[in-house]
């Protein structure tokens, strides 16, 4: 057993272990493991909401997409800033409302709000279809690495297995408090070799940051450009920038939702969202290790292999372990939110139990059905949910006029828009030609927009009766 195995397992059994301590005590209160009892601070509250953003893409895709992509790759720069202007105004209300109405997840939030069982339902189904590709998604980028830094395709399925078995067993037991202990662990580790990764891969291969992009200008500049490739010019660029920041500005994300009720007080998140932008000028640096990729590996190579492919050609094995750690710790410690995030929309959501006791266990039984589906098809057929993957965000990004309106129009109204977004989503992906080459999701949120508007304006005609809002408190609430 060489070193980078040896390093590698022992940081998944280390990440694991932190996830344990995490366990405050054996409370079976659902508030409690789902959201933290509503009772995290600043820094913990804020690297909960860092992790959504840095997965297993930042390894694997970023740097990829610079050598697929070229400068369209930076779309992923300012979308996440500008939702984060956003959410500094609408968390703090969404947060209110949720922590007076004892919501824990997204769709107990629009049902109540929106008075609709169904669309507490959509929400929820919505919910757990389009984020178990994005589990998937982690479970097979973890494999990947560790195939990669070893050269060993058994061994990355293998710690496929262990290092899921590990994650449930640590959600389980702690919750969001273990995902909060292992975040610590995570973002640390995370930016220290992003730092150690960015410095040293272009010095080594190009001697520095600034003959990377001489090169690049000299041998390949369309690849500086946004206007320099057809699949990804400008009209992909500030399309899929727009679509994933609505989705970071409306929380339209289920896995999002319990880092934002965690917190203990409206401040705390108003403290976050001045500084969380500040924090994703760090995926700058995947971004330099693709134009490096592309100089050294040519525009042909393998995207999602690039980073590590260059890093092994500078590291020691010890080294290209603790790397391989880095990138396993981003998909673990997300995975851990994705699956308190399925099993808390089936057990309050869809299965409805009735008893608190019920309700966890229900929530615990998801976790592991979830993980187990996921991981089964992320080792046997990998490919088989990967389109589904493209509906994760531009899917849920339908609900951002429901969670903007909230409770402004009818529910069947927002049901009318959500459907037919969600349907042109599908229908764009699966089978029909965009007419560009953009975001499937403008397409279905543009038409999602119009349908609301339409519905509401015939609905008000017909009635003559704006929705109302229900009670006193929650005017209160929804102004604050």
């Amino acid at each position: 057993m060489n070193t980078i195995v040896v390093v590698t397992l022992g940081g998944i059994l280390l990440i694991a272990a932190l996830g344990f301590l995490g366990r405050r005590s054996p409370d079976r209160d659902l508030a409690e493991w789902t959201v933290g009892g509503h009772n995290f601070g600043t820094t913990t509250t804020w690297l909960l909401q860092a992790g959504e953003v840095f997965t297993t893409f930042t390894f694997l895709g970023t740097a990829g997409l610079v050598v697929s992509g070229g400068a369209a790759s930076f779309y992923s720069m300012p979308y996440v800033p500008l939702g984060y202007i956003a959410m500094y105004f609408i968390g703090p209300k969404i947060w209110r409302l949720a922590r007076a109405r004892g919501h824990l997840t997204q769709a107990d939030f629009l049902q109540d709000v929106y008075n609709s069982r169904f669309l507490g339902i959509l929400v929820a189904v919505a919910g757990v279809v389009f984020l178990l590709p994005y589990l998937q998604l982690q479970i097979t980028g973890l494999g990947l690495i560790v195939e990669l830094v070893t050269g060993n395709g058994s061994l990355g399925n293998w710690s496929m297995v262990i290092a899921f078995v590990l994650v449930v067993a640590f959600v389980l037991w702690s919750g969001l408090r273990g995902v909060a202990t292992t975040a610590y662990f995570k973002d640390v580790l995370m930016i220290l070799m992003l730092f150690v990764v960015c410095i040293a891969v272009p010095i080594h291969y190009t001697g520095g940051f600034t003959n990377v992009f001489h090169t690049v200008q000299d041998q390949m500049p369309q690849m500086l450009s946004v206007h320099g490739t057809q699949e990804y010019g400008i009209p992909w660029y500030i399309s899929n920038m727009a679509i994933s920041a609505i989705g970071c500005a409306f929380i339209t994300m289920p896995n999002d939702w319990p880092p934002v009720l965690s917190a203990r007080s409206s401040t705390v998140l108003r403290r976050n969202y001045l500084f969380l932008p500040f924090y994703n000028t760090l995926i700058v640096m995947p971004l330099v290790v693709g134009y490096v990729a592309l100089v050294i590996l040519g525009p042909g190579a393998d995207p999602d292999s690039s980073l590590l492919t260059l890093a092994s050609g500078v590291f020691p094995e010890w080294l290209m372990g603790v790397l391989a750690v880095a990138g396993i710790a981003t998909a673990m410690v997300p995975s851990a939110s994705l699956l308190i995030a399925i099993g808390t929309l089936v057990s309050r959501n869809l299965v409805r139990a009735r008893t608190e006791k019920a309700q966890f266990a229900t929530t615990q039984i998801t976790v592991v059905v979830a993980t187990a589906a996921a991981l089964g098809l992320a080792v046997a057929m990998p490919d088989l949910l990967a389109n589904l993957l493209l509906l994760t965000f531009s899917g849920m990004d339908q609900l951002a006029p429901a969670l903007l309106l909230r409770r402004r129009v009818a529910a069947s109204s927002i049901l009318a828009g959500a459907l037919t977004g969600l349907a042109l989503v599908i229908g764009y992906t699966f089978w029909w030609s965009l007419p560009w080459a953009i975001s499937e999701g403008i397409i279905g949120l543009a038409a999602n927009i119009v349908v609301v508007v339409l519905c509401e304006v015939f609905r008000r005609v017909r009635t003559g009766q704006p929705a109302p809002l229900r009670g006193e408190e929650e005017r209160e609430l929804l102004r604050a």
